[in-house]
């Protein structure tokens, strides 16, 4: 791979900013120099094999989406995206490392779906790729599993308060795996909805005729995020575990984790782009009507979206500036309308849940720069330094600095980027929930390790160039 040098640009780490130059040499970063610096006496720029020009743009690290969903196996159909697909649009995107969960289910081994996600993605990664492991069957063998994932580089795993039947954990099995996560270390991840109370609520609104997708909001009010964000949050205490509460759409859920916080509590919380930017508004369809279309599909995922006239999308960007929230995922679990949202056509129980965002997760977050929500260093903290920070990579991953990876996104303020299946879509979909949106940025160039994945040209990557990152514990625990 020999030695790049990067120069001209406005290098961003999420303590600043400076004007220098970075060099590559191999895998890894091994100078960050102040602009026209020499090494050993020599020019860096005729002494490297390669020289990319990032003038007038910004040099960040490459951004790190900490919670995929690649062929999930959900709601009768597997997520559309492959490893292949969904990590090369994660690469068109800016994103260089993903962390997507292994399943695990009631009566299933632990050690058996990991080694099953191992196989799915083995070699067919464009970009480097961990894992975090849903537990769904919380019983003895899957507790003396989770003591053990910390040695195969599984420093997180999570549980649902959500989905019975399916992934749904109770209090008693709660309180269990939490025990076993303070004692080891391992960060809990939650997706904190009250399922069973969600499943009466669905089951009434269907009874009344009320079937369309719009309505699979309504089901899962904002008062049933709120109270088993709280609930977790308590178990979590007791317990002395610590928490992430993943995909946070709801304002008075994030009130719940701000308490926590300001109480001294290890708690944390991620949001997505869908709970910044659309709103459950959007799946009333182009008539405004309350009974609205299918067209809302689209939009179906868990946790769902919430109103726009309620204010929950400007509490979330709030959030995000005081760091009550600590980063942005994308709950990447796309499925297609055709044969997959499909399904529930009819009853907006059976659609599948699930928005694709991976490739426009930077784009989308940069927007915020551009309107004045969010700083540079801070756009670069929420989606690369502390999903690094958080899961047990950083100082390789998530930041610019000697010995990290050559992982480096060169970011045009002045480009232009238009989202959509036919402008800049390389997700496994037939539609996209970012339809006709527009952002004030282009990704230009990417390197993985030190390799340029995409360039002026399009994805230039391999299938394969992506490995398997060991995490380690925590860097927030205390």
């Amino acid at each position: 791979m020999g030695t790049t040098l990067i120069t001209g640009g406005t290098v961003v780490n999420a303590t600043g900013t400076a004007e220098a130059d970075i060099l590559i040499d191999g895998e890894r970063i091994v100078a960050v120099l102040a602009r026209g610096s020499r090494l050993l006496g020599a020019d860096l720029a005729s002494s490297v094999d390669t020289v990319l020009d990032a003038t007038g743009k910004y040099v960040i690290p490459g951004g790190i989406d900490a919670h995929t969903h690649m062929q999930l196996p959900f709601g009768g159909t597997n997520a559309s995206d492959t490893f292949e697909t969904g990590t090369r649009a994660a690469a068109w995107g800016g994103t260089t490392t993903i962390v997507d969960f292994a399943v695990q289910r009631t009566s299933e081994r632990v050690q058996d779906g990991l080694a099953a996600w191992h196989e799915l993605a083995a070699g067919n990664c464009a970009v480097d790729y961990g894992f975090h492991q849903i537990v769904g069957g919380v019983d003895d063998d899957s507790l003396a599993a989770l003591r053990g994932l910390a040695d195969e580089g599984i420093s997180s795993y999570k549980l649902f308060m959500a989905y019975p039947g399916v992934f749904y954990s109770d209090d008693a099995q709660i309180v269990k795996a939490m025990q076993v996560a303070a004692d080891t270390g391992l960060l809990t991840m939650m997706h904190a909805e009250n399922g069973p109370a969600i499943d009466v609520l669905a089951a009434q609104l269907v009874e009344q005729g009320k079937t369309d997708p719009y309505f699979h909001g309504i089901a899962r009010a904002w008062q049933l995020e709120e109270e088993a964000t709280h609930r977790a949050i308590m178990l979590a205490d007791v317990t002395g575990a610590p928490l992430y509460v993943v995909h946070v759409s709801a304002k008075q859920a994030v009130a719940q984790i701000a308490t926590a916080r300001d109480a001294g509590r290890n708690v944390f919380g991620e949001t997505c782009p869908q709970y910044l930017y659309l709103s459950l508004e959007e799946q009333l369809g182009a008539s405004g009507a309350e009974w609205g279309g299918f067209e809302g599909a689209k939009w179906v995922c868990s946790t769902p979206l919430r109103s726009r006239a309620e204010g929950h999308q400007d509490s979330m960007w709030q959030a995000l500036r005081t760091n009550d929230l600590q980063m942005v995922s994308t709950d990447h679990c796309p499925f297609c309308m055709k044969d997959q949202k499909e399904l529930g056509r009819g009853d907006f129980r059976a659609i599948p849940n699930g928005i694709g965002s991976i490739e426009h997760r930077m784009d989308l977050m940069y927007q915020g720069v551009v309107t004045g929500g969010l700083t540079l260093p801070r756009w670069v903290e929420l989606t690369a330094t502390t999903p690094a920070r958080m899961f047990g990579m950083y100082g390789t991953k998530g930041v610019l600095q000697p010995g990290a990876d050559g992982d480096v996104v060169i970011y045009d303020p002045a480009g232009h980027t238009s989202i959509g299946v036919d402008a800049t879509h390389h997700m496994n979909m037939d539609h996209s929930a970012w339809e006709g949106f527009e952002i004030d940025g282009h990704v230009d160039v990417v390197l993985s390790r030190g390799r340029v994945i995409k360039d002026a040209s399009g994805y230039v990557g391999r299938k394969g160039d992506g490995r398997f990152v060991k995490r380690g514990l925590s860097q927030y625990l205390v």
